[in-house]
C-alpha cells in the first residue's frame, strides 16, 4: 500500500495506483524503483516473495543457510522493538537450513529454503507449549510446512489462550509496523508486515488470522474445516499469513496437501454479493472500511464479474458466536498445568463459559440453521465481499489487564464480519485495499464463499491484487 492507495470515501476506484515494494521479474526480485534501490542492487534474499525463494533455492541461486541467517539477523535486530517472536529458533534453523542444502530432492520441495513464523500454539518439537511442558512432536501443520522444505525460524506469540481480538497477554504489546502507536492485531501478521518473514502460520479463532493481516497490510486467508491440516478446538482453523496471494497460496496448498491449491490465475466469471451492513444494529462501521470493500467490489467489476449489493442474512449469528468463544476450552482449562497464570478477564470469561455449558445453551441445531441461510444466499452468489473490520486497530496498551466487561465485547464491535465464518466452518480471506487516512494503518476487505471455494477465493483475491496491488512490507 502506498499513499497513492488510499480508500476514496466513496469506494471508487482512483486512477492512481499502488506500486508494489517489489515485484518478481523472471524469477528473480526486483527492487520498487521508489525505495531508492537500483535495478542491480542484490535484494535480501530473506524478504522473499516466498516463491521467488524457493526458486531460487531449488534452482542452487540462493543458499537456504544464507536466506535463514538474513532472516535471522532481521528478526534479531526488529526484536527490540517488535516483540513478536516468543523463540527466535537462530542456531537450530541454521542447522537445519545447512541440512537442507545436502539434499538431493530440494527440487520437489515446494517452499524449499524459505523461513516461516509458527504461531506458538502449535506443537513443535523440542520447543516449550503454553501454558504446559516441552512438545514431544510437532503439530500437523509444523510437520507439513518442514516436510516442504521451509525452515521455521521463530515461534510467535499467540493470544492468550488464543482468545482475544488483539492477541494480546501477558508479554509486551506487538505494535502496528505501520504505526506504533496502534495495536498489531496479531503478532504473525506484524511479523510479515515489518518483513521478517514473507510467509506465517496462524490459527484463526474467530477471525485471527484475518483480523491480524487487515490491521497490517498483508494478506490472510483461514480455510474451511476440512481443508486445512488438524486444527484445534471448534471455530478454529489453521491459516497463513503472507505479502502476496501467490506466498499465502503456495503456504495453504502445503497445510491441506492439496497441490491445487497454489495455482492462482484469474477464475472465470463469478457472481458476486457486496454486504457492507453490519450483522448487528448496534455495530458502528468506519465509512474507510466500508469504502475498501466497495473499492474490492468495483476492482472486481471492472474485472469483468457481476457484482451485486446485497445483504447477509446474518439472523443471530453473531450471538451464537459469542456463545461458543465463550464455551470453548472452558472445560479443558483448570487442567492446564499453568492455569493460575492466566489472566483475571480471561478466567472471567471461562467462567462465564462453564455457566454456558451448565446451562446447555449451545447445541448443534443452532449452526445448521444459520447454515441453511447461507447455503440459500450462495445459491445466488460464488463468492460475498465484506469490510474486513469495523474499525482500525485500537491503541497499542496492555488490554489484557482491563478487567472491565469492556474488553468481552470490544471484539465484536471491532471485528463483527469475521467470526460468522468460524462458526459455519467456511473459508474466508482478507485483502489489503488501502490505507485509513486517520489512524495510517491498513484497510482491508473480505473475501469468503460456501464450503471448498478455497481456490475461488485465492483466484479473486490474487486478480485483485494484480489491479489493485499493494506494498509487500510496511516503511
Amino acid at each position: 500500500m502506498s499513499d497513492d492507495a488510499a480508500v476514496v470515501a466513496d469506494g471508487s476506484i482512483s486512477t492512481k495506483k499502488a506500486v508494489p515494494l517489489t515485484t518478481i521479474r523472471n524469477g528473480r526480485i526486483a527492487a520498487d524503483p521508489r525505495s531508492g534501490r537500483g535495478r542491480d542492487a542484490e535484494p535480501d534474499p530473506g524478504r522473499g516473495p516466498a516463491v521467488t525463494i524457493a526458486v531460487g533455492v531449488r534452482d542452487g541461486v540462493l543458499l537456504p543457510s544464507r536466506v535463514v541467517a538474513e532472516a535471522a539477523t532481521r528478526i534479531s535486530v526488529a526484536e527490540r522493538d517488535s516483540d513478536a517472536f516468543r523463540v527466535v529458533r537462530a542456531e537450530r534453523a541454521m542447522a537445519e537450513a545447512a541440512a537442507l542444502e545436502e539434499r538431493d530432492d530440494l527440487d520437489v520441495l515446494p517452499l524449499a529454503g524459505v523461513p516461516i513464523a509458527v504461531e506458538h500454539g502449535a506443537l513443535f518439537a523440542g520447543e516449550p507449549v503454553p501454558w504446559g511442558s516441552v512438545a514431544a512432536a510437532d503439530h500437523p501443520v509444523v510437520a507439513r510446512l518442514r516436510g516442504a522444505g521451509a525452515v521455521v525460524v521463530g515461534l510467535v506469540a499467540g493470544g492468550e489462550f488464543g482468545r482475544w481480538g488483539t492477541n494480546d497477554g501477558a508479554g509486551p504489546v506487538v505494535r502496528n509496523p505501520w504505526n506504533s502507536t496502534r495495536n498489531a492485531g496479531g503478532p504473525a501478521a506484524a511479523a510479515v508486515a515489518a518483513g521478517l518473514v514473507p510467509v506465517a502460520h496462524g490459527s484463526d479463532g474467530l477471525g485471527s488470522v484475518r483480523v491480524a493481516a487487515a490491521c497490517c497490510g498483508v494478506f490472510g486467508i483461514k480455510p474451511g474445516c476440512y481443508t486445512g491440516a488438524a486444527a484445534s478446538p471448534a471455530l478454529v482453523e489453521n491459516g497463513v499469513l503472507a505479502t502476496t496471494v501467490q506466498d499465502a497460496a503456495l503456504a495453504l496448498s502445503v497445510l491441506a496437501a492439496r497441490p491445487n491449491l497454489a495455482e492462482v490465475d484469474p477464475p472465470g466469471r463469478l457472481r458476486i454479493a457486496l454486504a457492507v451492513d453490519p450483522p448487528s444494529r448496534l455495530v458502528h462501521v468506519d465509512r474507510h472500511w466500508t469504502a475498501a470493500a466497495r473499492r474490492a467490489a468495483s476492482v472486481a467489476a471492472a474485472a469483468g464479474h457481476l457484482v451485486e449489493t446485497t445483504t447477509l442474512p446474518y439472523g443471530n449469528a453473531l450471538f451464537e458466536v459469542f456463545l461458543r468463544w465463550l464455551a470453548v476450552g472452558a472445560r479443558e482449562a483448570p487442567a492446564l498445568p499453568q492455569s493460575a497464570r492466566l489472566s483475571r478477564r480471561t478466567r472471567l470469561q471461562l467462567a462465564l463459559g462453564r455457566m454456558v455449558h451448565q446451562s446447555q445453551l449451545i447445541c448443534p441445531a443452532q449452526i445448521d440453521r444459520v447454515e441453511a441461510r447461507l447455503l440459500e444466499f450462495f445459491d445466488r452468489y460464488d463468492v460475498v465481499i465484506t469490510p474486513t473490520l469495523a474499525a482500525p486497530p485500537p491503541t497499542a496498551r496492555a488490554w489484557h489487564s482491563r478487567n472491565r466487561p469492556a474488553p468481552l465485547l470490544g471484539g465484536a464491535r471491532f471485528a463483527p464480519f469475521t467470526s460468522l465464518w468460524n462458526l459455519v466452518g467456511w473459508p474466508a480471506a482478507s485483502v489489503p485495499m488501502g490505507m485509513h487516512p486517520s489512524s495510517g494503518t491498513p484497510v482491508a476487505a473480505q473475501l469468503a464463499g460456501p464450503p471448498g471455494s478455497e481456490s475461488t477465493l485465492l483466484r479473486l483475491a490474487a486478480q485483485l491484487e494484480t489491479r489493485h496491488p499493494w506494498q509487500r512490507t510496511a516503511p
